[in-house]
């Protein structure tokens, strides 16, 4: 079993930064390709950062490359999600997940954990 807890969460004006972050617990975090979802109201979950287990090799959804990374610290057991130039779109509960496959899940089918999430709010 592994616990996810993200944090860093907030309200930040369009163009402002957040450093997101996903502690886990329970099993090492390094095991496991991790990834961020968000979701915005009326609308489904989206896969918008993973990193993938062992290779450390990243993906990004189009809406977030070039504003949004993705990074972890197996020393301590978290991945972040580092969100510069932030747009009102970006407003969204984000979500960590956890998955035991080598290689990118773009759905939420596949991940076994997930955290709570963590509120981002982008003003305009």
């Amino acid at each position: 079993q592994v616990q996810l807890v993200e944090s860093g969460g907030g309200l930040v004006q369009a163009g402002g930064s957040l450093r997101l972050s996903c502690a886990a617990s329970g099993r090492t975090f390094g095991l496991y390709t991790a990834a961020w979802f968000r979701q915005a109201p009326g609308k489904e979950r989206e896969l918008v950062a993973a990193i993938i287990r062992f290779v450390g090799t990243t993906y990004y959804s189009d809406s977030v490359k070039g504003r949004f990374t993705i990074s972890r610290d197996n020393a301590k057991n978290t991945v972040y999600l580092q969100m510069n130039n932030l747009e009102p779109e970006d407003t969204a509960v984000y979500y960590c997940a956890a998955s035991q496959a080598s290689q990118v899940l773009l759905r939420t089918t596949g991940y076994e954990y997930w955290g709570q999430g963590t509120q981002v709010t982008v003003s305009s």
